[in-house]
């Protein structure tokens, strides 16, 4: 490798992993706010809080790197020509055509990257965070329900487990304090079960106990009931889809399914690689500058391309789902244009005047 290309190439992956990384911090927010609400109403265990958060971060992945790799590109050929590099090489005979080598050396992994978090490893992502909160919504073990101790429940209250059978729906002796529309209640049961009525709503079936109700405050209005089976509801559990979502499928599977919704999802898994490979062979015509023009003023109008590109992609991924466009139209009358689009410009900015245009580094 040529020293120039070790240097342009070193230049870019460092502004690339910073450019990712400032961007991985700043999503984590959005992402952390939506899985604690769900934790906070009950719906979700919190013990899935870290494995859902990397899970949710993988199914992202296809829309944050492309907008890492395009911004960390700028950053770096807008660098090369703020401070005077490119007028050098562009001396010597070394235009912008020339960064094509070092730009492909990361822009390949990348894309590479992309096509597998868009094509493979989102999908898997998303399964296994269904199947998880499926396992939870279906085992007082992942609510957080564990025998031998007092637990607090999410909707007020305290509850004792003497036993819990290993596959966490079978109680032995229950005993539950909770307080409601201010009286006191204190049940004790034989045993127990969790039932569900539903995709997500629970119920904590008490078996043969007794149930002792009683103001908060002063009073005597206190009331003693047995009961051969108490159905006590829990917190709904987080919404799950049906295993033949298109969202879950695999992305092999999606090519012999005729439903619109289907191959609405293929072409979106599709999109995501060529739309960073359009990115960022755009970025560098889009980062030529003068010595005297605005530092970040084409980094603006580059980042409104992309948001209007990824846009359009879910537009048009809405319109197959609708059926307003053919199948096999798909989303390439987007993503086409725009690779064509982009090998337009890098060619044309890589011409050079003079009769040194081939010359290398």
């Amino acid at each position: 490798m040529l020293k120039l290309d070790r240097y342009l190439l070193g230049d870019f992956v460092q502004s690339f992993l910073a450019t990712l990384i400032v961007l991985l911090v700043v999503s984590v927010g959005g992402v952390l706010v939506d899985i604690l609400g769900n934790i906070a109403d009950g719906r979700l265990p919190a013990r899935l809080l870290f494995s859902q958060l990397g899970l949710q971060f993988i199914v992202y992945m296809p829309l944050i790197l492309p907008l890492a790799l395009m911004l960390g590109l700028l950053l770096a050929v807008a660098r090369l020509y703020r401070d005077s590099e490119m007028a050098v090489l562009t001396a010597i005979g070394v235009g912008p055509r020339r960064l094509l080598r070092p730009l492909l050396m990361l822009v390949v992994p990348v894309v590479v990257l992309v096509a597998a978090c868009s094509l493979w490893l989102g999908p898997w992502a998303d399964r296994t965070s269904e199947r998880l909160i499926d396992e939870a919504n279906r085992s007082v073990l992942m609510a957080g329900l564990e025998a031998g101790r007092f637990t607090n429940l999410p909707n007020g209250g305290v509850v004792y487990l003497s036993a819990v059978s290993p596959d966490g729906t079978r109680l032995g002796k229950v005993f539950m304090q909770r307080e409601r529309d201010g009286r006191l209640e204190v049940v004790s049961a034989a045993n127990g079960q969790l039932t569900f009525e539903g995709a997500t709503q629970r119920y904590l079936q008490l078996n043969d106990g007794h149930q002792i109700e009683g103001p908060v405050g002063e009073g005597l209005d206190y009331r003693l009931v047995t009961f051969a089976r108490n159905d006590v509801a829990m917190p709904d559990g987080a919404q799950t889809r049906s295993n033949d979502d298109p969202e879950l499928l695999p992305t092999t599977a999606l090519f012999g399914d005729p439903r619109p919704q289907a191959q609405a999802q293929l072409h979106g898994r599709l999109a995501p690689p060529l739309i960073a490979l359009a990115f960022a062979l755009l970025t560098v015509p889009l980062a030529r500058s003068s010595p005297r023009q605005q530092r970040y003023g084409r980094m603006m109008l580059a980042f409104l391309a992309y948001m209007v590109g990824m846009n359009m992609t879910f537009i048009g991924t809405g319109w197959i789902a609708n059926g307003r466009i053919p199948a096999a139209l798909g989303l390439w009358w987007l993503t086409l244009p725009l690779l064509g689009l982009a090998i337009w410009m890098y060619a044309r900015d890589g011409r050079l005047p003079g009769r040194k245009q081939g010359a290398q580094a």
